[in-house]
């Protein structure tokens, strides 16, 4: 099955695989330009998604050296982490909005023992078992650590301001800052006559912010050094309302498939995340730790069966439904719990 996909216009999508990972790929975008090929985007750092990246520029007759640029929707490992090899081969320039490069900066600056002391501390005081515990300090300790995704990531060249039309020869591709799957991550808004002449302003690139059949991971991105408590779900749900009163004529997102209809979309994830919410509050008859709310919460498979991994990323979830919550109103921290319970007021 073919990697690669015209879109019309100078607008091509190629199916970068992210291995061992249920979404199967990444779709990297290549958007001609009068200076040369740029990507939204890179893929997998991975030697089989690098060779499917350039045996897909290969099949539109691109060189990957001809890469004039890259703008990185946001920093996540799947998107970002083939852009460093993208400009050692071609001297590409790499454009990403401040807050997420400085997530890269402090992933690649922090010592992973470090890391690994805060997460332990983190999970802890989010109510997470001892025998979740325990392989993290035993990694912490031992000093045999598994590389992190992103740590050796790729510093941006450039910055990416939010509602900046980017200089890109003979396109008009404005910046939309969209914050909430990360803090710095940004749609695309190609304003361009759609090249099947469908109603609708143009064509939008959505990262991960707007997906047609999945709703995106919404967790925190503090760090160790970090005292402000942030509300990722409630930027996200305010980017979500942004872009609904955007009318491209079509979607092109970074997973899944081009779909039409964004402000419909926008609808049923609002509508979604409402729902959710509502249901977490319900759960929080009881109190109950960040950690036994996760374990309790729906996901896309039963909370036995979920990787080690993914429950850490499961729990930084449950955390931010709960901020939001608590902000809201409809929740509060229990005074003296320890670990930290919350109930429903």
């Amino acid at each position: 099955m073919t990697q690669v996909t015209d879109h019309g216009g100078g607008v091509h999508s190629i199916k970068v695989p992210i291995p061992d990972n249920p979404l199967g790929h990444t779709l990297v975008h290549v958007l001609d330009t009068d200076r040369g090929p740029v990507l939204i985007d890179t893929g997998w750092d991975d030697p089989h998604s690098w060779d499917t990246l350039v045996e897909g520029l290969a099949e539109l007759g691109v060189e990957i050296a001809e890469i004039h640029g890259v703008v990185i929707t946001h920093h996540h490992p799947d998107h970002h982490g083939l852009s460093g090899q993208v400009r050692e081969a071609s001297g590409a320039w790499i454009a990403m909005h401040r807050a997420d490069a400085e997530v890269v900066r402090r992933l690649r600056d922090t010592d992973p023992a470090e890391w690994l002391r805060y997460l332990t501390t983190k999970l802890a005081a989010a109510g997470a078992p001892e025998d979740h515990l325990a392989p993290l300090r035993s990694a912490r300790d031992s000093g045999r650590m598994r590389s992190l995704p992103g740590l050796h990531a790729a510093l941006p060249d450039r910055e990416i301001l939010p509602g900046e039309l980017l200089p890109l020869a003979g396109r008009h591709l404005r910046a939309l800052w969209t914050p909430g799957h990360t803090p710095g991550h940004v749609c695309l808004h190609l304003e361009e006559q759609h090249p099947a002449n469908k109603p609708g302003l143009g064509r939008l690139f959505s990262g991960d912010h707007l997906l047609p059949g999945i709703s995106p991971h919404i967790g925190l991105y503090e760090g160790p050094q970090d005292a402000q408590a942030t509300d990722p779900l409630g930027d996200y749900l305010d980017s979500l309302e942004r872009i609904g009163r955007l009318t491209p004529a079509e979607v092109l997102p970074a997973h899944q498939h081009p779909f039409s209809d964004a402000p419909g979309r926008v609808r049923e994830l609002l509508d979604h995340h409402e729902e959710r919410l509502a249901g977490l509050r319900a759960l929080l008859g009881q109190p109950l730790t960040p950690w036994a709310l996760a374990e309790r919460m729906e996901w896309n498979r039963p909370w036995e069966e979920i990787p080690f991994g993914s429950r850490n990323i499961a729990v930084s979830e449950a955390e931010a439904h709960l901020r939001r919550l608590v902000k809201l109103g409809r929740v509060e921290a229990v005074p003296g719990s320890d670990p930290v319970t919350y109930l429903a007021v």
